[in-house]
């Protein structure tokens, strides 16, 4: 795969290797300077895209591809992508955010683009000119995407293995930095003599800071929290623990959690356990750090198994919070399991009691455990008479539009599951359901209180009577029936598309009140899916206009299809398998494996056998038909889980990374009189197609429609795009 100009070739690695790990770098960043929100996550994945396809798309004159500049953009970018970790940990303080509070939203657009845009044009900018430059010496623009896509295979699997084992960003955005610094001066060669001593010192910098890069990430995280105790990277989120006086305070993705001195757990264990009137069987799935086991073991239970996801916050409570939350975690009958809780439940034995201690549904990875599916895995797991008891954050009194249909989405997924449920509203509503009915009377419940000799500081008859009063229980009903909005389930995670209108509400306050319109209770979501086809496929028939225009158009649906294949097989994984954070690492790398050969193969298929006009449509006519077949085989197999482990999503992966990357091969080989022109439109069609699927297919297409449907809407997609040949 490497062509004769080696250093050309190395520098395209490692623009892919950098701008992979960049990415990641970055990302996680942002996520926890908007306090780990998804969708800020997603708008700085399609930023990111589309900055890069920015940077691909500049052409001016002046800005010819040399290597020497292209060694220049390099030393930039390994300055930039430090330098934007910094400004991201400082951000909220520079801009006068409250700590703890959102910054205005135009204030975050800022902090989004300054963070994101530099290194994206930049990378955008450098594939471009590095390609250019590969092209004259021979080569094209398939190789250059392979050889790059390889680079983002290693830079994916650096990722992966670093966030996996701890390694902190400032330790990545450093080891980035020197990756770059070392392919412009053993790469490229393209510096005079007067120069290379500054590189060297770039160099030497970026290897001393990396010795005390974790003293660094230190620093800067007591920018935000100044009474810091210790603050670690898991493969799934930042934890930081802060300490002033007694109170010790649990972030996630600077998102408070939970704190040593609150009554939480009690309000949400309590009213669960006296639903049961002996469990001597408790399982707890999540949240076991932050003090509901020792709750749970004051009403005596035989057994308690605690599900833990994340080890990394486990280890960090039991080292610095209080030990009555953590020590009852080494008690004889607690046995605390590592494991993700959905797997967990697959094999476990059968109890009286399952409490769900899990985030709120506001991301793909947390909404799959308050689907249909999930719960139906629990009532599989209760004895006769068991109980499942859930919390979700809420309202005390009134439930805005968007809130209500969250709270009816998960109420109609329990009501598949269980004939009895009742929520009791609050500001962190408890959530139960039994196969069994359910007591309803607070004066019974305080008695089994007593019985068990329970004094709690906030549980109590008062408290009973307050949440157990029918006038809020009548509302709760209410509210229910006059949302029409369908179960939230494992194919169709409608939940999740709330939980992004509720968040832009706080700065939009007018979308608290998008209430669904039309026929069979079609929401918001479901017409702003159907315009965005409708907008691809307008899309479709503009592109027709010119030659140059269908290469650009081809290139984007493969980009936009791709993308939104990846979000539906990777969301179709979490739902099925419980994805942890390694498996996720492999399947995103099998993508870009895919790339890789895809763009290799289809070069090295043109360059074995020359094709005129005829050969060339019908060979692109072949990509996309076998690309519309494997989004059918991706709809079958969300419906039917025929390869839903591991091996199987990987391969449906590398198969879709494979057409995508030999569609872009076929464009840039499909007859231009000069090659190098094709780069441009063609890198930038690429990215601004994934940038748009990534969007489309996280809050618009899987919402509205589900995976399968969203997955056979593609394949039409590219069946439509035959007309670009």
């Amino acid at each position: 795969m490497i062509p004769r100009d080696r250093p050309l070739a190395l520098a395209l690695f490692t623009i892919g290797l950098v701008s992979i790990l960049g990415q990641v770098v970055l990302l996680r960043e942002l996520s926890v300077a908007f306090y780990g929100v998804e969708l800020v996550y997603l708008l700085g994945l399609g930023t990111w895209l589309l900055w890069g396809a920015s940077g691909a798309a500049v052409s001016h004159r002046r800005l010819r591809p040399s290597r020497a500049g292209t060694a220049a953009l390099l030393l930039l970018f390994a300055v930039l992508l430090p330098a934007s970790v910094a400004w991201l940990r400082a951000a909220r303080l520079l801009l006068l955010g409250l700590p703890g509070a959102y910054l205005p939203f135009e204030r975050g657009l800022v902090v989004l683009v300054v963070a994101l845009a530099p290194a994206g044009v930049l990378l955008g900018l450098l594939f471009q000119w590095a390609a250019k430059l590969l092209i004259a010496a021979g080569g094209t623009l398939a190789e250059a995407y392979a050889i790059e896509s390889v680079g983002g295979v290693v830079g994916g699997l650096v990722a992966t293995l670093g966030l996996a084992t701890g390694l902190d960003a400032v330790s990545l955005a450093l080891g980035c930095s020197l990756a770059a610094t070392a392919a412009a001066a053993l790469c490229l060669r393209a510096f005079g003599r007067g120069v290379r001593p500054a590189v060297g010192l770039l160099a030497l910098a970026a290897l001393v800071l990396l010795a005390y890069a974790p003293a660094i990430d230190r620093g800067m995280t007591r920018w935000s929290h100044p009474a810091l105790v210790e603050s670690r990277d898991s493969p799934y989120a930042r934890i930081t623990l802060t300490r002033r006086a007694e109170q010790t305070v649990v972030f996630v993705n600077d998102a408070l959690v939970f704190e040593s001195e609150g009554t939480e757990a009690e309000a949400f264990v309590h009213p669960v356990l006296l639903q049961h009137p002996s469990p001597s069987s408790v399982a707890v799935l999540g949240g076991c750090a932050e003090g509901i086991v020792a709750e749970v073991l004051r009403h005596r239970p035989g057994r308690v198994d605690c599900v833990e996801i994340d080890p990394v916050l486990v280890d960090l409570a039991r080292r610095h919070l209080p030990a009555r939350l953590v020590g009852p975690l080494a008690a004889s009958n607690v046995r605390l399991v590592r494991a993700d809780p959905r797997r967990y439940l697959r094999a476990a034995s059968l109890y009286d009691v399952i409490l769900v201690g899990m985030p709120d549904p506001d991301s793909g990875q947390a909404n799959r455990f308050y689907t249909r599916e999930f719960f139906e895995q629990c009532a599989e797991r209760l004895h006769a008479g068991g109980i499942l008891g859930l919390r979700l954050r809420s309202a005390e009194d009134y439930w805005a539009p968007p809130l209500a249909r969250r709270m009816a989405s998960v109420e109609r997924a329990l009501a598949s599951a269980f004939p009895h449920v009742l929520f009791l509203p609050g500001a962190t509503s408890v959530v139960l359901a039994s196969r069994d009915t359910l007591l309803r009377d607070p004066h019974a419940l305080d008695a089994r209180l007593r019985s068990r000799g329970i004094e709690g500081r906030l549980i109590g008859p008062g408290y009973l009577e307050y949440v157990y009063s029918e006038d809020r229980l009548a509302a709760i009903r209410e509210r229910f029936s006059s949302s029409p909005v369908p179960a939230n389930t494992d194919r169709r995670p409608v939940c999740y598309s709330y939980a992004a209108l509720i968040w832009l509400s706080r700065f939009f306050p007018r979308l608290a009140y998008a209430a669904p319109s039309g026929l069979a209770g079609a929401t918001t979501f479901t017409w702003a899916a159907a315009i965005t086809l409708l907008l691809a496929a307008f899309a479709l028939i503009l592109a027709r206009r010119s030659p140059a225009w269908r290469g650009a158009g081809l290139v984007g649906i493969a980009g936009f299809v791709g993308m939104v294949a990846e979000s539906v097989l990777i969301l179709h994984y979490q739902s099925a398998l419980g994805a942890l954070f390694q498996d996720l690492g492999v399947l995103i790398t099998s993508f870009m494996a895919g790339l890789a050969l895809g763009s290799w193969g289809i070069h090295r298929l043109c360059e074995a056998s020359p094709a005129g006009d005829a050969r060339r449509r019908r060979r692109g006519a072949v990509l996309l038909l076998a690309f519309g077949g494997l989004n059918l085989l991706i709809a079958a197999e969300v419906r039917a889980g025929m390869l839903a482990g591991l091996p199987g999503i990987a391969g449906l992966l590398l198969a879709a990374g494979l057409l995508v990357g030999g569609i872009l091969a076929h464009a840039s080989l499909a007859g231009a009189p000069d090659r190098a022109s094709v780069v441009s439109p063609l890198y930038a069609a690429d990215l601004t197609g994934g940038c748009l699927g990534g969007l489309a297919a996280s809050l618009l297409f899987i919402p509205a429609f589900g995976l399968e449907a969203t997955a056979s809407g593609m394949a039409a997609l590219t069946i439509a795009a035959l007309s670009l040949l």
